[in-house]
């Protein structure tokens, strides 16, 4: 894990930006789609730590943006070509465009500087979504990724940044996957070979310094 004197000048407020990953009510909210995968974020805490960064980034002007996944209720525009896809087309709960769940989830707050994007289609937050000229036009050079899935849309995510010439930040316990033991391999297998690894502590010990030396 990243000490904060090695992440103090990765996450200057100026120029990084915290991305949440599908926290939104459909997905870890009461009434998910995925019931094992939003007992696992918030049972472990990670929900709580989510919301605990996107104040603190909000605290230090960082820029917060939530990446939402939804569903236009005809389909159009979606995916087919992989059995995830399929199964999630099936399910009792539907992201559709406009409906609560596809709302940040509570406890998260959302501020009005936020930036919000949804997708239609893919399995990544950062491709062919529009994210990565907003980021650059933002000036920002790090992005701190959180939220769910650890097995799929969280590393999709990470991998596209790091492609794209941005310094990712993983903060380790504000991703949450199933089963609940693949989190951490993950992150000791994969994410860490490719971006920073941190603690939310860490994070918010880096954010909530006095705001002159933030500017520093």
């Amino acid at each position: 894990m990243a000490s904060r004197e090695e992440l103090a000048d990765e996450l200057d407020p100026a120029t990084t930006v915290l991305l949440t990953v599908e926290c939104q009510e459909g997905v870890v909210g009461a009434g998910s789609a995925l019931p094992q995968l939003a007992a696992q974020a918030r049972s472990s805490g990670v929900l709580h730590n989510i919301a605990r960064l996107v104040d603190a980034a909000h605290e230090a002007d960082a820029q917060v943006m939530h990446a939402v996944a939804e569903r236009r209720p005809d389909g159009r525009g979606a995916n087919g070509n992989a059995r995830l896809f399929r199964s999630a087309a099936r399910l009792p709960v539907q992201q559709h465009c406009g409906s609560a769940a596809v709302r940040v989830a509570s406890p998260i707050t959302l501020a009005d500087e936020d930036i919000v994007v949804r997708r239609l289609h893919g399995l990544s937050p950062v491709a062919g979504t529009g994210v990565d000229p907003v980021l650059r036009n933002l000036g920002c050079r790090t992005l701190v990724v959180t939220g769910v899935s650890a097995n799929i849309a969280v590393p999709a995510a990470v991998f596209d940044a790091v492609n794209l010439g941005y310094t990712v930040v993983v903060v380790a316990d504000a991703i949450a996957g199933v089963p609940a033991e693949y989190t951490p391999a993950m992150i000791r297998n994969t994410l860490s070979l490719v971006a920073t690894i941190a603690t939310t502590d860490t994070v918010l010990g880096c954010w909530k310094r006095p705001r002159r030396a933030l500017r520093a």
